[in-house]
């Protein structure tokens, strides 16, 4: 009420401005959550309804989310509970893309045939010397005479 009253009205519509270019953008889920319900409350009359309130932030969300969400455009659900279903899905999305980056890291990685010293390797199931082989020596190889 007190708002209403002293708070010019270039500001108010500015904040209703603000309100209709909002979009989630480089935010998290959550930062544009809370910027949403802070211009909200200047722009009741936009988002008078649950369902406006919902429909309006789920179109504000980055593509993959908004795509994810089209359900619950049908539904009369919570904003709240659609802001914790956008939170997941962010969430899910971000753990993609690392697992898909981390991969693509290890698939371009080169292999490197070099071994590592014997020392290296101890205490780890590896034997600490060189096994020798108990195959018979071939039979062309040169015989070497002593002296």
């Amino acid at each position: 009420m007190l708002l209403r009253e002293y708070v010019p009205q270039r500001l108010k519509d500015a904040w209703r401005a603000e309100f209709n270019q909002l979009h989630q953008g480089s935010m998290t889920v959550s930062e544009c959550a809370v910027r949403f319900s802070d211009l909200a409350r200047h722009a009741s009359a936009l988002v008078a309804t649950v369902q406006e309130r919902v429909c309006r932030f789920i179109e504000g969300l980055i593509l993959n989310i908004r795509l994810s969400k089209a359900r619950e455009l049908e539904m009369n659900i919570a904003y709240q509970h659609v802001v914790g279903i956008a939170r997941r899905l962010e969430g899910m999305l971000t753990w993609d893309r690392e697992e898909r980056e981390a991969k693509r890291s290890r698939e371009s990685g080169t292999y490197n045939c070099t071994c590592a010293p014997a020392a290296a390797h101890q205490g780890r199931g590896y034997m600490g010397r060189p096994v020798h082989s108990t195959l018979p020596v071939a039979s062309y190889a040169p015989a070497t005479t002593r002296p």
